[in-house]
C-alpha cells in the first residue's frame, strides 16, 4: 500500500528531518528577510525528482514545488512557513540561534524540515501517486500583511482543489493530533492612535492640555468594548501593548502614541470592535479638546476550516493508524491568528495541529525566549500530511 511505503521511507529519514530542523533553528531569519532560508530550501530540491521549483514566488522569497503524479486526480496544496521572530533565544540548546535577537520561537523551522523531507519522499513515489501536489514554502507568516497574500496574488492557488496546513503546538500533547471545523483561529486587527494635546509646565496644567490624561481615558474606555458591546457567547480581546507617554516628571506631555491588538472570531465582531474604537477616538477629541490620528488595520482574517475537507482530514488521520499517534481529537477555538486564513478564503481547506509538548514537561508558549518543541512531532507531522495528501488525491475526499 502506498501510504505504508511512504511511512516506512519517512521513518528512515527521521533523523534527517531533525538535522534540517536544527540547522534552520541555528540560522533564523525575520519575516520578509529570509534570504538564506529561501536559498537553503531551493538548493534542497536540486537533486529531488520534482516536476518544477519556482523561486521568489510572490516577490517575497516564496518557493513553490510541483509534484505531478503519474495518474489523474485532484490537485492539493500543502503549506509550510519558514520565518522567525525578533526574540533573543534563551533555551540553552546546543543548536540555539546564531543570529543575535532572532529566534525560531514558533516552530516554523520544524514545519520546513518535515515538509522538505515529505516532499522529497512524495516525489520518489510519484509514479504511484494520483493527482498533483503543490508544496508551498511560504515566507513571512509572522508579520503583517503576511506572506500568503503575495503568493495568492501571484497565482499559487490556481487550479488547486484544496489546501492543507499543519502547525506544531508546544502546549498540546505529543502523540495527539487536533482538528476543528469552521471558525478555528481568531482574526487580527492592529491600531495606532496618536493623541495630540498641548505641552506645558507641570506647575501650570491650566495652560496646557495633557495628552496623558486623554490617552489614559481612552485606554480605560476601551475595556468596555468586550464587556458591554460583545455578545457574551462570542470571542474578542482588545489589548493595549504600547502606551508611549514617557517624558520628564515636571513637563506636561503634549503627545502620546497608543498601539493596540484586537482579536475576534467572527467578521461581525471585528466590525463592532473597529466601530467602537473609532467612536471612542471621536469622543476623546470632543471630551478633552485634543486632536487624534487613528490608523486601524484589519489584517489576518478569521481562520475558517472547510467542514467537508476537515472531516476528510479527520477520517484520513484515523484510518492511517500512524503508530506514533495516540489520539485524533477536536480542539476548541484557538486565540492566535494565522495568515493561512487567507488561503482558506480562496479555496476549501483545513489547518490542523500536531502536539509537540517537550518530553521534559517544561512547556513554554509560542513566541517565548525558551520555546522548544518535541522533535518527535516532526515525523508525526510528515506522516499525518502524507496520509491526508494520498487519501485526497486518491479521490477519497468524501
Amino acid at each position: 500500500m502506498l501510504l505504508d511505503n511512504l511511512m516506512k521511507k519517512l521513518d528512515k529519514k527521521k533523523e534527517r528531518i531533525i538535522e534540517i530542523r536544527r540547522y534552520l533553528h541555528e540560522h533564523p531569519e525575520l519575516s520578509f528577510q529570509e534570504e538564506q532560508t529561501a536559498k537553503y530550501i531551493q538548493e534542497f530540491y536540486v537533486d529531488v525528482p520534482v516536476d518544477s521549483v519556482e523561486t521568489n514566488f510572490g516577490g517575497e522569497r516564496g518557493v513553490v514545488v510541483t509534484i505531478q503524479g503519474a495518474k489523474p486526480g485532484k490537485t492539493i496544496a500543502i503549506r509550510a512557513d519558514f520565518d522567525a521572530l525578533p526574540i533573543q533565544e534563551e533555551t540553552g540548546l546546543p543548536f540555539a540561534s546564531k543570529n543575535e535577537g532572532v529566534m525560531h520561537a514558533c516552530g516554523h523551522d520544524g514545519h520546513t524540515a518535515y515538509m522538505l523531507v515529505l516532499a522529497q519522499t512524495l516525489a520518489e513515489f510519484k509514479n504511484e501517486l494520483k493527482g498533483t501536489i503543490k508544496v508551498i514554502h511560504q515566507p513571512a507568516e509572522e508579520a503583517p500583511p503576511g506572506g500568503a497574500i503575495g503568493m495568492i496574488n501571484a497565482g499559487v492557488l490556481d487550479g488547486v482543489d484544496a489546501i492543507i496546513g499543519i502547525h506544531v503546538m508546544s502546549n498540546m500533547k505529543t502523540g495527539h493530533i487536533y482538528y476543528r471545523s469552521g471558525n478555528t483561529q481568531t482574526g487580527r486587527s492592529y491600531f495606532k492612535l496618536v493623541v495630540q494635546g498641548k505641552g506645558g509646565h507641570g506647575s501650570s496644567p491650566h495652560l496646557a492640555n495633557d495628552a496623558i490624561i486623554a490617552a489614559s481615558s481612552f485606554v480605560m474606555n476601551l475595556q468596555t468594548i468586550v464587556s458591554r458591546r460583545i455578545n457574551p457567547f462570542d470571542t474578542a480581546s482588545v489589548t493595549i501593548g504600547n502606551l508611549d507617554g514617557k517624558g520628564t516628571f515636571n513637563v506636561i506631555k503634549d503627545s502620546v502614541t497608543i498601539e493596540g491588538d484586537v482579536r475576534t472570531m467572527t467578521p461581525e465582531t471585528r466590525e463592532i470592535v473597529e466601530s467602537e474604537v473609532r467612536a471612542f477616538t471621536e469622543g476623546l477629541e470632543k471630551s478633552f479638546g485634543v486632536t487624534c490620528h487613528l490608523d486601524y488595520l484589519n489584517d489576518y482574517p478569521v481562520l475558517n476550516n472547510h467542514p467537508v475537507v476537515t472531516e476528510h482530514v479527520h477520517q484520513a488521520l484515523e484510518l492511517a493508524a500512524i503508530p506514533e499517534v495516540e489520539a485524533v481529537l477536536e480542539t476548541p477555538p484557538l486565540p492566535p491568528s494565522e495568515d493561512f486564513a487567507y488561503y482558506l478564503e480562496k479555496v476549501p481547506g483545513c489547518f490542523f495541529y500536531v502536539g509537540a509538548m517537550p518530553a521534559s514537561g517544561e512547556v513554554y508558549p509560542h513566541h517565548h525566549p525558551k520555546f522548544d518543541i518535541n522533535e518527535e512531532s516532526l515525523i508525526i507531522s510528515a506522516k499525518a500530511m502524507a496520509a491526508v495528501v494520498t487519501s485526497y488525491c486518491d479521490g477519497n475526499e468524501n
